[in-house]
């Protein structure tokens, strides 16, 4: 929706829609294509941002390069549109350079499991106190459609015209494996569960991951036959199923096949932060100012 789409609705109506306070509207229309998912999840980010009664001066928004890196651009929030897979670095340094700030990393597969995929595994084993939404849409959608690491077996590429024969990455797996206190996936399709995922995403202490599922029309749905946006959400309507605490070694993603939704890992353990302040409390004593309190 255009900003003056909304003025009119707004004057025509007395209604008003709710996401546009947090958008940048001078920046919209977008540049995602029709059908394209990522503006419903910003959308569900918006709703979250809402519930979680959190002060919005206090959340920063870091992004890396794709399609899904512009969202920090789009949002009225203090944001970051940071180098190709660098986010989380760039996240991390903001944390703990201001620990009173929530820092939200929202990017997509590509960004945050290929070239910063090395970010993604150490800031989950410190438990850098991070939400990463990783919008997954199994291509590279901005540069042309290249294989990812998350294209499952079989559909074709750019860089794979035969189709793609390297395993992808069971993202859950990974995050939790490497230590996320907060393990989700949703699509859009499940806009309300990706909306208290998100929620509760923010309210975590530690490092948090969801995956958001997200069509990819031009490109990676045109590539291989699978139709238009709305027929990849009829297909994540169709074939989810909803299985909270899931082992995540058994929620790994195939082509067109089932996939397993909700919320996978909820646990606690201290943060880095947390964690440094305890060990040089307890190695120096008085001599050491705990830095930062605490985490939010």
């Amino acid at each position: 929706m255009s900003e003056q789409q909304s003025i009119d609705l707004e004057e025509e109506y007395g209604l008003e829609n709710p996401v546009m306070p947090y958008l940048r509207t001078d920046r919209i229309p977008h540049i995602w294509c029709p059908g394209c998912g990522i503006g419903t999840t910003v959308n569900a980010f918006a709703h979250a941002l809402t519930d979680s009664g959190m002060d919005l001066d206090r959340i920063a928004v870091v992004s890396g390069i794709g399609c899904t890196g512009r969202v920090a651009g789009y949002l009225n929030l203090d944001s970051f549109h940071t180098t190709h897979g660098r986010a989380i670095p760039f996240a991390t340094g903001l944390k703990l350079a201001n620990p009173a700030t929530k820092v939200v990393v929202y990017s997509g597969d590509g960004d945050l499991t290929a070239i910063g995929g090395n970010h993604l595994v150490h800031a989950a084993r410190r438990n850098m106190d991070l939400m990463v939404v990783c919008v997954n849409n199994f291509t590279y959608g901005m540069t042309g459609g290249q294989v990812a690491p998350t294209t499952p077996l079989g559909p074709t590429q750019t860089t794979m015209p035969f189709g793609n024969f390297e395993e992808p990455f069971n993202l859950p797996f990974l995050a939790d494996a490497c230590g996320a206190v907060y393990v989700a996936r949703w699509t859009v399709y499940h806009v309300r569960q990706l909306a208290k995922a998100m929620k509760e995403g923010l309210q975590r202490k530690g490092f948090v991951f969801i995956e958001a599922l997200s069509p990819c029309p031009t490109l990676y749905s045109r590539r291989n036959r699978l139709g238009d946006g709305v027929d990849q959400v009829k297909y994540y309507k169709e074939r989810s199923v909803i299985k909270h605490g899931a082992n995540t070694k058994e929620v790994g993603l195939g082509y067109q096949g089932d996939i397993v939704v909700g919320t996978f890992v909820d646990r606690e353990r201290p943060t880095w932060l947390d964690a440094m302040n305890a060990h040089y409390t307890t190695v120096l004593g008085n001599r050491y100012t705990p830095y930062g309190g605490t985490d939010v």
